[in-house]
This record gives structure tokens, C-alpha cells and sequence, in this order.
């Protein structure tokens, strides 16, 4: 009678890192990018099809959750846009070692809020002017 062959390590032997979380965010940011893409073709086709609808789209889009959709769209825009040049730079051969990878990391993450910040205050500013 043979050995039983050894079991795959388990998800319990691994220490979560922040290059799972990471990746794990990279995939939803581009599902939530996808589905922004059809609350744009909605926007698009409102402008196509005349005052009314352009105005009743608006009023979706301008209503407080709609900005909290729109925010929230911008963010996953930035974080998978910055990642995905991480991921590029990974592809080069650079940025393997533990210290780049969490500093990458970090800056991926702020980079994301910054960047969203920075848009979303421009808007706000030409809106009050």
C-alpha cells in the first residue's frame, strides 16, 4: 500500500498579504468599471435622444447617490488604471522585492484617492464658478 500523497497547503497555512488584497481589488475595480461603462452609454444615449431625457439622466447622475456612484466609479478608474502600470512595471522584471512591492502598494492606494480628490475638487470648483 502506497502513501497517502501530501494535501495542497491550505488558505490557513498562508498569511494574508496586501498584494492579495490588492489583486483581489484590481478584479472588482474592473467589474465596477464595467458597470460604469453602462451608466455611461446611458448618459450618451440621453444626450441622443433629446432635452427630456438628457434632463431626466441628469437628475439621476446629479442626485447625491448618483455623485456617490460617480465618485465611487472614479476611484476604481484610478486604482485599476495605477495598478495596472504596477503590473506593467511587474511585467519588466521591476519591482519584485518585498519593500517595493508594499511601497508600489501604498502608492497605488493613495495615489487612487489623491488622483480622485484632485479630479472631483476641479469639478466642484468649475461647478461653482
Amino acid at each position: 500500500m502506497t502513501a497517502p500523497r501530501p494535501l495542497s497547503p491550505h488558505l490557513q497555512i498562508y498569511r494574508w498579504q496586501m498584494s492579495n488584497t490588492l489583486s483581489v481589488l484590481h478584479r472588482l475595480t474592473g467589474i465596477v468599471l464595467s458597470l460604469g461603462s453602462l451608466v455611461l452609454c446611458y448618459w450618451l444615449v440621453s444626450i441622443a435622444e433629446g432635452p427630456r431625457a438628457y434632463s431626466s439622466a441628469w437628475r439621476l447622475l446629479a442626485s447625491p447617490a448618483g455623485i456617490l456612484a460617480l465618485i465611487g466609479w472614479t476611484t476604481a478608474f484610478f486604482y485599476h488604471l495605477l495598478n495596472g502600470v504596477r503590473h506593467l512595471f511587474w511585467d519588466l522584471g521591476r519591482g519584485f522585492e518585498a519593500t517595493q512591492r508594499r511601497a508600489s502598494g501604498w502608492l497605488v492606494v493613495g495615489g487612487s484617492i489623491c488622483l480622485t480628490f484632485c479630479l472631483w475638487a476641479m469639478i466642484w470648483h468649475f461647478k461653482a464658478v
